[in-house]
């Protein structure tokens, strides 16, 4: 068999096993690139070195990147500005400001960039709109694509156009001139999924879909009773507190008043020092007591939270909550434990204890005699997000919800939010300036993540989704073979053959439907390259101007819609939303056609023949 024969056999068989839809993505992937090998069209070294290409090492960065600003709640605050700007009933504008932010974004830093930093945005106001993944990420996706088209840095593809029209001496295309068509291209796009994409989009979640946290809060200070007489006050200088240790301060004579916890007032971490000018104590009780102790004892009111209330007392930038119960075989089984107890770690503090939904032991926890834990207590704890993160990995108890999904969702601009951002425009700058290349800005800046402390080690690991790693490394060496053998060549120059001669229309039209095809297949990028020297030599043979050729290639390999495998960013959204291989081309088809219309008829309109 002929590797021509060979890669044809291969393409459709990975084709079949992507719509039979029962073997994972990444066997048939894996399988695709060890069949290449297998069958001698590539070398082992060409088969598996897609794992080492610079594109796949930029697509983890990304990962890492868009888990950084989603782990300090940047992404959570873009989901809340979105959702308030959208309101929650208006489909139509929910999509509309979704897809153009995605658009906007997919100019400055690429298709990749952009998806991979909205992704968790779009799934967490899925979950609080209570709306399926499906609806909207697909959207993010496509409107992305059309988006890359807004200027010269939305896709390599773009910057290769344009080289090509410079080395045509035809002069290459502006930063902004790919608007002409692009802004075209998005509204369209954008008119389309609004009109169309509830009926042909299906209606279903990923696998593993958040919880809806972002009430979290409330529902916890709600439960143990802490809604309301909750208060923060910080310690004045000449308070008589001030050079205590916390087990000293004694509250006794102030009846209707207990403290809760004393807190450092930068950190707002248990105290473990005597109490200076600043600190803050976290005290239960009434109001007219609160008051009274405050002006006895030289505290004020916290200003920045609801004087009372337990939610914003509580939960908040610096410091979060979390539920913990007791199981079978604990350690922390016959420990005797009362509100304002700081964990023997010295970073955390016992709010409240329930039995079997019902505050346990109440009495003796309010005169300070605790209560004795048994299997199947909650506790309700309190400290620093760092500190919850890092104790309840104790085996001793079991965490109701993670501390670290509750921060990415309901604490907006969390800490080293800015930290995150101020990565996120280096990176930006760098991918738009051009002064590195992708994966250099993407290292550095996954890098920056790990360095500033955004992120640990274990937690950039965990970021990066390796199914579609896996898949982009395994399945780039197909556009190798299809290059080194001379099939995407014979492919190209049969179909110029067959439509030459009947006028640059008909030349576009042939070109775009070679580039959408092989772009469902290969990436973009390798689809342009293969297309765009033959693109050139008709339209020299021709007589007509190369640039609308040039064109007209850069919107089809914009059109990656049919296929999960047209796009690592395709791939992206498949697991989040659930889809499989068979949803793509019922949105993607109209898509394309619209893509074909601007190609081929309104591209010669604007860069004449």
């Amino acid at each position: 068999m002929s590797p021509i024969a060979s890669i044809a056999a291969i393409i459709a068989a990975a084709v079949v096993l992507f719509i039979w839809n029962r073997l994972p993505v990444v066997v048939v992937a894996m399988g695709t690139a060890l069949a290449l090998w297998a069958t001698q069209v590539l070398t082992l070294g060409q088969a598996l070195g897609g794992f080492g290409d610079p594109a796949v090492i930029f697509i983890a960065c990304l990962f890492i990147v868009s888990a950084g600003l989603e782990t300090t709640g940047v992404t959570a605050w873009a989901g809340q500005l979105l959702i308030r700007g959208a309101g929650k009933e208006s489909r139509t504008r929910l999509l509309l400001l979704t897809m153009s932010l995605v658009a906007v974004l997919t100019a400055l830093i690429s298709v990749n960039g952009a998806v991979a930093a909205l992704l968790p945005v779009v799934v967490v106001m899925a979950v609080r709109l209570k709306r399926k993944s499906s609806q909207l990420l697909m959207p993010l996706v496509f409107s992305a694509h059309a988006g890359s088209m807004l200027a010269l840095t939305g896709t390599p593809v773009n910057v290769l156009v344009s080289e090509a029209g410079l080395e045509a001496g035809v002069g290459g295309f502006g930063f902004f001139e790919f608007a002409l068509v692009g802004i075209p291209l998005l509204a369209g796009t954008m008119a389309i999924i609004v009109l169309f994409g509830e009926r042909l989009l299906p209606q279903r979640n990923g696998a593993k879909m958040p919880a809806d946290l972002s009430r979290h809060a409330r529902t916890l200070v709600e439960q143990y009773g802490l809604a309301d007489g909750i208060f923060q006050m910080q310690v004045r200088a000449t308070s008589p507190y001030v050079g205590l240790s916390p087990s000293g301060i004694d509250l006794s004579s102030f009846p209707g008043v207990q403290l809760v916890a004393v807190q450092e007032g930068e950190s707002a971490a248990p105290l473990r020092r005597p109490v200076e000018d600043g600190d803050q104590m976290l005290v239960r009780g009434h109001a007219e007591a609160a008051a009274s102790l405050a002006a006895r004892m030289h505290l004020s009111f916290r200003e920045d939270v609801a004087s009372g209330q337990g939610e914003e007392t509580l939960f908040n930038r610096q410091s979060g909550l979390a539920e913990v119960v007791i199981p079978p075989r604990s350690g922390l089984v016959g420990q005797t434990v009362f509100p304002g107890m700081v964990t023997e770690s010295g970073d955390l503090v016992v709010l409240a204890v329930q039995r079997a939904g019902a505050e346990a032991g109440a009495a003796n926890q309010v005169s300070g005699r605790g209560i004795a834990l048994r299997a199947g207590d909650t506790m309700l704890l309190q400290g620093t997000w760092k500190a919850l993160d890092v104790h309840l990995s104790d085996p001793d108890v079991l965490v109701v919800n993670s501390p670290e999904l509750v921060r990415r969702q309901a604490v907006p601009m969390g800490p080293g939010a800015y930290r995150a951002i101020a990565v996120l425009i280096g990176m930006v700058f760098l991918l738009a300036t051009g002064l590195v290349p992708p994966a250099v800005a993407g290292l550095l800046a996954a890098g920056a993540m790990v360095l500033s402390r955004i992120l640990t080690v274990e937690q950039s690991y965990r970021a990066i989704d390796w199914t579609t790693v896996i898949l982009v490394g395994a399945l780039m060496p197909l556009s190798t073979a299809m290059v080194q053998t001379g099939a995407a060549q014979l492919m190209a120059e049969g179909l110029v053959g067959l439509v030459g001669d009947a006028g640059p229309v008909a030349l576009l039209a042939g070109l775009f439907l070679l580039t959408a095809v092989m772009g469902q297949l290969i990436s973009n990028t390798a689809t342009a390259l293969i297309v765009i020297p033959i693109g050139m030599a008709a339209a020299a043979s021709m007589g007509i101007s190369p640039r609308p050729v040039l064109m007209s290639t850069a919107v089809a390999a914009a059109g990656a819609f049919l296929t999960p495998i047209a796009t690592p960013t395709n791939l992206m959204v498949m697991g989040p939303a659930g889809y499989a291989f068979g949803d793509y081309w019922k949105l993607g088809l109209p898509l394309l056609l619209w893509f074909f219309v601007v190609s081929v008829f309104l591209v010669p309109l604007i860069w004449r023949f």
